[in-house]
Parts: structure tokens; sequence; C-alpha cells
């Protein structure tokens, strides 16, 4: 019979022991090859005053991720174009106004911008509900082309408002009371300074307003507004009325694009309740608004820099109609299913000059 080879027991425990070390040691040198982790990034409170039209943008989740990424946690507080101008900046870091009107009226008033630069564009539209502007198409003050796409003829329009034409006779007959276009607060908020801008140079026979032209027409210009009485110093609040009113209180209010499609892609149960009711009017002439960041300090001035980025700039565009020379075109805007709008913006007119939009703001304080 033969005899069973045994390891002796202290050997048998010596190997395990040097197979454990080996490993532990082979723990150690693959985890120091390792790339460190990066370290978290300590996030720099940035505050300023936006306009309400982009509060769906810095509330949005994505841009909030992005704006933590970039080391920023950014806050805002809402108020209208012109009116965050005249405001206390104490402590703050930016101004996001919607015009460079509202850039050149706080240079006036003393803001001084380390950086500043255009960062979204949107233009200026009229909001109507369908039986109003086909009303206003039999009426000829507005066209509708094959493509569905309304456009209402300022001049005609600023004509019917000057001779207190009413809203039977501009082809509405269920409208109550002298026809008008309602706008936000043209001495503090942006859309409705650029309504009165887009008045005053209609009155000057489609040139962009001047100073002399202001002095001649401001009285007529601020009786056109007096039409509508109480005015709203923010866009979204004015477009929410508009929203929540109905044809009786706001048949036609001045708004930006933009926000329509905001709500498509943000709040689609409630386009679903207004998609085929309500109806985007293209003034011709309309203008742009200019969104334009102002930094008032180095953390404004990386606020810039973050929504000058590839990322924000397409995100303004894909969830809030923001339009961007990068995104528009490649990414068409019947992407947002909302009816009658288009791609190409036609018939604009340039803003008056700094000095006659200064003086169309004084003549309608």
């Amino acid at each position: 019979m033969e005899t069973q080879h045994r390891w002796p027991t202290k050997v048998i425990g010596l190997i395990a022991l040097l197979v454990a070390v080996a490993v532990v040691l082979g723990v150690v040198v693959w985890r120091s090859s390792q790339p460190k982790p990066a370290e978290p990034v300590q996030a720099v409170k940035v505050d300023g005053y936006l306009g309400g039209e982009k509060i769906g943008l810095f509330d949005d989740d994505e841009f909030k991720a992005l704006a933590t990424k970039a080391g920023l946690d950014v806050n805002y507080r809402k108020a209208g174009s012109l009116a965050m101008m005249d405001a206390d900046r104490k402590g703050l870091d930016y101004l996001f106004p919607s015009s460079r009107t509202a850039v050149e009226y706080g240079k006036s008033k003393g803001v001084k911008a380390t950086r500043q630069d255009i960062v979204f564009n949107s233009p200026i539209v009229v909001y109507t509900h369908r039986a109003v502007a086909d009303g206003l198409v039999a009426g000829g003050l507005m066209t509708k082309d094959e493509s569905g796409v309304y456009r209402l003829d300022m001049a005609k329009a600023v004509d019917a408002m000057v001779a207190d034409k009413s809203w039977t006779d501009v082809g509405y007959a269920a409208g109550y009371g002298q026809f008008r276009i309602d706008s936000t607060d043209p001495v503090q908020s942006n859309s409705g300074n650029e309504y009165a801008a887009l008045i005053a140079t209609v009155l000057n026979g489609g040139t962009p307003a001047t100073v002399d032209s202001v002095a001649r027409d401001g009285a007529t210009v601020k009786r056109l507004f007096a039409k509508s009485g109480w005015m709203e110093t923010s866009s979204e609040d004015s477009f929410s009325q508009f929203l929540t009113l109905g044809v009786g209180s706001k048949p036609m209010t001045v708004g930006y694009e933009s926000q329509i499609l905001d709500l498509a892609v943000n709040n689609p149960d409630a386009f679903a309740q207004v998609k085929d009711d309500i109806v985007v009017a293209y003034p011709t002439p309309t203008v742009w608004s200019t969104h334009t960041l102002m930094a008032l300090d180095a953390k404004g001035e990386k606020l810039l820099d973050l929504l000058k980025s590839k990322d924000v700039q397409q995100l303004a565009w894909r969830r809030h109609g923001f339009r961007s020379v990068d995104y528009l075109g490649s990414d068409p805007i019947s992407r947002f299913g909302v009816n009658g709008v288009t791609d190409q913006v036609t018939n604009v007119s340039e803003l008056p000059n700094n000095d006659a939009m200064q003086a169309l703001i004084k003549a309608l304080q």
C-alpha cells in the first residue's frame, strides 16, 4: 500500500498567508493606478433680475443640471426689463432684460455691465382668438396665407385705433367697445415698450421713429395705450391673463413668440385646451426682441458663458422656443406642434435709435 504524502500544516498556512498578501497588494496597486475622482465643485451662487418670459428656462431641471455642472447656483428675481434698471441692484450679479432698449435705458440710469451680450432672440407677436382673427381677416386688418400663418397689418391696425373704431367696425361683431391691442406697461416691460415703438414707427410713415416724431406723436401713442386700462408689468403675467380671462376680456395682446412654444412643451395639458382657439399673428412689420445678459461682476460673466454654451442654446430652443442661429433651420419650428407659426419671420422693422426710444419712454411715463 502506497503512503499518502501530507503537507505539514505550517507549510499550508504559510502559502495561504502569502496568497492573501499578494491579493491585498494587487488591490492596492490596482486602486492606485485608477484616476482619482473629480473633486466636488463648490457651487457659486449667482443672483439677478430676470424677465418673466425666461423663468421657464431658469426653472428647467436640465438647465439647473447644466448650471451645477458649471459650478453655478443660479437664482433670480422677476422684474420687467425697464423696471429692473430702476430697482436696487445691491448684491446682484446680473440683469437679464429682453432688449437693447432696456440695456441703453439702464446705462442712462448708471448701470455698468462688466460684460454683456445678446443670448436669445424672439419676435414680437400678437396673440388673439380664432373668432377675432377670422373677423379681422374678413375686415381687412389681418391676412391668412395658405400655410395657416396669420399676419396683422400694423398700419391698418394703428389707423383703426387712432380713428376710435369699434370691434364691429374692424370685423369682429362680438367685441365690446373700441378696437384695441393690449400689452404690458411700456415704461416697465419690454414687450409693451417694443409695441409702443412699432406704433410710433407706423405713425412716422413706416420709418423708425425719431426724437422729433416722438415729440409730434407721443401724445397719440399714449392715448392708444390708455384704451387698455390696467397693464401688467411682466410679459409672462400678461400672457397668463390672456389665456385665463378669455376673448371677452382680452381679445388681443402683445407677447413673445417663445411663450406659446414654451407652453406647448412644458404644459401640454393647458396647451391642449387652447390649441384650437389661440392664434399667433405676426405683425407686419414686427421687431425682434433681443434678450441680453448684462453681467455686473465676475459671477455674472460665468452665467453669461453658460447661457452662450451650445448645450444651453439648444435647450433654450428645444424646450422654450427662444430662437438661436445654431438650431433654427436644422430643427424647424414645426417640432412644437403649434398652429400658424413660421420658421422665417418677414417684414421686420428696426427699432428707433436710443435717443428716440428714451424720448418715447419719457412721453409715456
